[in-house]
């Protein structure tokens, strides 16, 4: 099942080769390190860089032991002759696996950076492309104001600019590594030894640990993975509203040949975003085993290994997957302008109430006062399914403060979307000349 969501990349990075590849790195490094010392001799260390482990004979040895990383170790002593003695000098099981998962966690973080720059380019090529394509702006799913759909994706692109900062504050603090020993008081490794291994890999050392780096470090990053597929679910659900049948201003990619229904062939179903909205939710249930991994017994038990086996790579492998999906979704999103057209008159007016009421104000009546007048007229044009300024028009009371003419002014979709410009300039971005001269 996972597999059918896993991209190349992302699905190598959570491989039990690359795992068992981590492992032997971490302990070659700190072979490096001890040889630094002069712990280890030289000719030693030259064997030791070519330590190999044959996952079948570990898989063999670990029906034995019930222990991975000691039948990972007797694996890779099997490459080596007298110099095995080495290998894992001084340190526990977690000071090789949880520097291990540090490396896989920064490279999965790295994967994920990568998706989500793509996918804020792809924001940002089509807030531009729509940014005075007006549409109907709803709240509660009914009609408000107008607005245009590039501010709606500009709001989008602004919100996934903030996960790309959560992402990288998320991959700082898992890329950590310890090597501190058996409860993290490093009376079998000294911490000289530990900040060389971990500046070798590349990954910051955990300033106090016990037996494991904590897992507060793991839940903020699980969280923060959480966080985006929640927006993921924001954006794919406003995209399942607007493409109802009674909306139908937009619609995910429909490939030639693809199919809707088993027993209705009209049927454009968006399935896609319905897949998003599902999956999403898998992320709110690794949030929950991750916040649970964090308390554990004195300097460390057992209770995280279990769950963080299965929610650390879904977790990457989904978002890797539904930030993937979404951005392809976006990049072929149809968008009809001429339905969000025929969407914003079908209301006959009545989302002009508040520039009708303001305008009353403006005249002197008291704002309840203008209030009924405004709304008296919308209700009778909703329930008539008439034009509401006609109505207005018609209403002798709203005629001794307004003229037919100030009444008609009011009607005007520019003076909804007016500062669309600057909310763009806000965020960094404005047409350019080419973009406006294409648009025209």
């Amino acid at each position: 099942m996972i597999e059918r969501y896993t991209r190349p990349e992302m699905g190598r990075t959570w491989s039990q080769e690359n795992k068992l590849d981590k492992w032997l790195e971490v302990e070659i490094a700190v072979c490096q390190a001890w040889a630094d010392q002069g712990v280890i001799p030289r000719e030693a260390m030259e064997k030791i860089r070519h330590a190999r482990y044959d996952i079948q004979r570990m898989a063999e040895y670990e029906r034995e032991m019930h222990h991975d990383l000691l039948a990972f170790l007797r694996s890779v002593a099997d490459s080596l002759g007298e110099e095995s003695r080495y290998i894992h000098l001084g340190l526990t099981s977690y000071d090789v696996e949880d520097t291990a998962l540090g490396l896989l966690l920064k490279q999965s973080a790295e994967l994920l950076e990568r998706d989500v720059a793509e996918l804020i380019d792809v924001l940002q090529e089509r807030a531009l492309e729509h940014k005075d394509t007006l549409m109907m702006g709803r709240t509660h799913g009914i009609h408000a104001e107008p607005i245009t759909f590039g501010l709606k994706l500009a709001l989008w692109l602004d919100e996934m600019r903030r996960h790309a900062r959560r992402l990288a504050a998320a991959k700082a603090e898992v890329s950590v590594g310890k090597i501190s020993g058996a409860v993290g008081s490093h009376a079998t490794v000294p911490p000289a030894l530990e900040e060389a291994v971990c500046s070798g890999l590349g990954l910051e050392v955990a300033p106090v640990s016990t037996q494991i780096v904590q897992r507060d470090r793991h839940a903020h990053f699980i969280a923060t993975l959480a966080i985006i597929a929640a927006s993921l679910e924001k954006f794919a659900t406003e995209i399942r509203h607007l493409q109802r049948t009674e909306v139908a201003e937009v619609a995910e990619p429909f490939a030639a040949g693809q199919t809707g229904s088993s027993a209705m062939p009209h049927k454009r179903n968006p399935e896609k975003c319905e897949r998003i909205s599902g999956l999403a939710r898998l992320f709110r249930g690794y949030t929950t085993a991750a916040l649970e991994n964090v308390a554990l017994w004195h300097e460390r038990d057992l209770t995280d290994s279990a769950p963080e086996r299965i929610i650390l790579p879904d977790a990457c492998i989904l978002l890797d997957y539904v930030l993937d999906l979404f951005t392809t979704i976006m990049r072929g999103l149809d968008v009809f302008p001429e339905r969000m057209r025929e969407n914003l008159e079908s209301t006959y007016g009545v989302i002009f109430s508040q520039r009708v009421l303001l305008a009353l104000v403006e005249k002197g009546l008291k704002r309840q006062d203008a209030y009924k007048l405004a709304q008296r007229n919308a209700m009778r044009a909703w329930k008539e399914r008439s034009p509401y300024l006609d109505a207005l028009y018609e209403d002798a009371e709203v005629l001794e403060h307004i003229s037919r003419e100030e009444l008609a002014a009011l009607f005007d979709y520019g003076y909804f979307v007016r500062f669309v410009d600057e909310s763009f300039r806000r965020i960094g971005l404005a047409s350019t000349p080419e973009k406006e001269r294409m648009k025209r």
